[in-house]
């Protein structure tokens, strides 16, 4: 069918097919839908799932985008991944299977002010003609669409190991175009949460059980980075908004407890304690401990069953960044008193006292123990039903800085998400905190949900215009905004040549 001949076709079926099927909105940011066809089923796709559509296009008034059908291929796609323009991906979103309908996409959803020359001018609108063949569902690994994984072959069992623990895993990882990126040769054993490679690996094994293969789907903040250990030229090939196809086996696991949750201390337990009770923060232990390099050269002994061994500290007396292995046997402890054994004026007490330690361990940068402290110290006084007036007050003022000082650690330890609730939290008390919303559009920065930290830095500004940190921030945003737009139009033009 010539170019010419498939838009009247297309504008013919705006106007007259099925006209008993009423043009609609879909969403608030104007994009509209007329069905042609009625779907076979109630189902919808979900994001991460593969669709399989027959699509064509054309400009309002202008250029054709060309058409599957005339080839007979139909078009495939990861629904919610950024592999169309988003009034595509949300449009999709709403179709059933055998389903076929016109969609008119403004230009907020397309490609804005920027275009995609030479096809697609400014500010210009889109229909596309769009049926819904099938689709297969994908597990959303991550909850935001940026890990999608497709087993291939079952595991055994049904445990899954947990985060800290040692896996073992074969792995082949390559850019979408097919540029293989790294590849496990006899298997490569990691720590789940260190970070191995790129962060899909840790979340995904997670959800593994042992002998499964699967392939993931993985966008750009779970993937690779140039700073992995890659060729150069591999390397350089990696854009800040790339997308990584990986194949995952978990071959084994060893179960491992991270007890600093950055890999500092790890624990494998070889012998199970009596009971259920633990030591808790502020207890006195009486422990016996040997201490190795990493080479297995004994270089401590101390404490036994009798004359157990209470405190050490190792300052000066080695190496610095030396790798230790100890083997801990705990002998005996006496537990810290317990919140809802206080009053309100010791969990007042405890709280400040909390908060002090963790504002010297975040000024030491030991950023994860001083995120343990402040969460410590907002436990105290979670529950103020019993405080009267005063100290009800006094505990929101404390509430607020722990939650306020966690999300700076959260920040520094790259738990973004973590960061933005905690920001939010303070919100909900303080809406015109500029500290909250300063942290939280910089926690939005890292995720790449540029609309919500524009609105964050924005509010901040119209409470304090001359902040200079929040002035550096939008500077940051506009950098990735415009970023991104570009990226869009790349995705574009990639579309396109798929289609041809």
């Amino acid at each position: 069918m010539a170019l010419a001949s498939m838009k009247s076709s297309m504008e013919a079926d705006i106007q007259d097919r099925d006209s008993k099927f009423s043009e609609k909105q879909i969403g608030k940011q104007g994009l509209r839908k007329k069905i042609l066809k009625k779907g076979i089923s109630w189902q919808t796709p979900f994001p991460g799932d593969e669709v399989e559509v027959h699509l064509s296009g054309h400009v309002e008034g202008g250029a054709c985008l060309d058409s599957t059908r005339d080839k007979g291929v139909p078009f495939i796609f990861k629904l919610g991944q950024g592999e169309v323009i988003k009034g595509l991906d949300d449009g999709a979103a709403t179709m059933k299977k055998g389903e076929r309908a016109i969609f008119k996409v403004p230009p907020n959803l397309a490609y804005e002010e920027a275009g995609s020359p030479p096809l697609i001018p400014s500010n210009a609108a889109l229909f596309f003609d769009v049926e819904m063949l099938s689709w297969s569902s994908i597990r959303d690994i991550a909850g935001d669409g940026g890990i999608l994984k497709r087993i291939i072959k079952e595991g055994e069992g049904w445990a899954t190991p947990r985060d800290g623990d040692k896996v073992l895993v074969k792995y082949e990882a390559g850019l979408e175009n097919g540029l293989l990126v790294s590849k496990s040769e006899e298997g490569e054993e990691f720590h789940i949460g260190d970070g191995y490679l790129c962060p899909a690996f840790g979340k995904a094994v997670k959800t593994m059980r042992k002998g499964e293969v699967a392939e993931l789907s993985v966008k750009c903040s779970y993937g690779f980075s140039r700073n992995v250990n890659v060729p150069g030229d591999i390397g350089r090939s990696i854009h800040p908004h790339s997308s990584f196809s990986i194949k995952l086996e978990l071959v084994s696991w060893k179960s491992v407890i991270d007890i600093t949750g950055n890999k500092k201390v790890l624990k494998t337990i070889v012998q199970a304690g009596e009971g259920f009770e633990r030591p808790n923060d502020g207890s006195q232990v009486k422990v016996a401990y040997t201490g190795k390099l990493e080479d297995r050269i004994v270089i401590e002994k101390k404490g036994t069953a009798e004359e157990p061994f209470e405190f050490i500290t190792l300052e000066g007396m080695l190496p610095a960044n030396s790798v230790l292995h100890y083997e801990v046997e705990l002998i005996d402890f006496i537990k810290e008193k317990p919140f809802w054994k206080m009053g309100a004026f010791e969990k007042l007490e405890a709280c400040e006292r909390k908060k002090m330690d963790g504002n010297a361990l975040f000024k030491a940068e030991k950023f994860w123990r001083a995120s343990k402290k402040y969460e410590k110290a907002a436990n105290y006084i979670d529950f103020d039903h019993s405080f009267t007036d005063d100290q009800k007050c006094l505990a929101k003022g404390l509430r607020l800085l722990c939650n306020l000082n966690n999300a700076a650690c959260k920040l520094k330890l790259g738990e973004y998400l973590e960061a933005s609730r905690l920001c939010t939290k303070v919100l909900e008390q303080e809406p015109f905190n500029i500290k909250a919303l300063f942290r939280r559009s910089q926690a939005y920065l890292k995720t790449l949900e540029l609309e919500k930290a524009e609105d964050d830095i924005n509010r901040a500004l119209t409470i304090d215009p001359n902040n200079r940190d929040v002035k550096l921030v939008y500077k940051e945003l506009k950098d990735k905004q415009r970023e991104y737009v570009k990226y869009q139009a790349d995705f574009f033009s990639t579309m396109i040549s798929r289609m041809s």
